[in-house]
């Protein structure tokens, strides 16, 4: 086999730097890649300011050369922000913290920011992907039995937006829905076809 044409179909097979389930099952809206997960340890160090796009690039990069580090292939890190008036939201860290986070979003817009890096021993492409969702007014009964629920605690600005039982709150996603969830798929796709033409 030609090495060019073995380079990429190994391409094809990569392997994502994330424990998030639901990254897991979005990369297989891509029908062609194989993907497997290999959790990413890299340190994430919290917020400080700046630029929140550039922030997520840097943990996304970080995450996927972690585990370059340790395996051979191509390797996808992505991380995940909700970002209201410059402040990053991340996992709520109680029931307190979950219910002020909604009180913050309620009846406002807010960005989603995900920052992704395509990784291999030759090339790194690292990009973002912004989404605006708009939540309606707070509603005690859906805020407050979705955090009994548990829901909240493992996920970025204290909701999925895949949630059902939020599906009330929820006014307007203006942008790639699929990048809320954790994994901005239309734009990862494009990213690994720019890379295979590279090859």
């Amino acid at each position: 086999m030609p090495a060019h044409i073995e380079k990429i179909l190994k391409f094809y097979n990569v392997i994502l730097a994330s424990a998030s389930p639901r990254r897991a099952e979005l990369i297989k809206k891509i029908p062609w890649l194989h993907a497997t997960v290999f959790p990413s340890a890299a340190e994430e160090e919290p917020f400080c300011g700046g630029s929140v796009a550039d922030y997520v690039q840097t943990l996304a990069k970080r995450k996927a050369l972690w585990v370059l580090e340790r395996v051979d292939g191509t390797v996808v890190g992505a991380d995940t922000v909700v970002s209201i008036d410059g402040e990053v939201l991340g996992k709520p860290r109680s029931p307190q913290d979950a219910e002020n986070m909604f009180r913050k979003l309620c009846g406002r817009t807010h960005e989603v920011i995900t920052g992704y890096c395509v990784a291999n021993h030759a090339k790194n492409v690292v990009n973002f992907e912004k989404t605006y969702v708009t939540f309606g007014a707070f509603i005690d009964k859906i805020v407050y039995n979705y955090i009994d629920s548990g829901a909240p605690f493992d996920k970025a600005g204290g909701y999925g937006l895949q949630d059902s039982e939020l599906f009330p709150l929820i006014e307007r996603v203006e942008g790639d829905a699929d990048n809320v969830v954790g994994l901005p798929v239309a734009a990862l796709e494009k990213t690994f076809k720019e890379f295979i033409e590279w090859l």
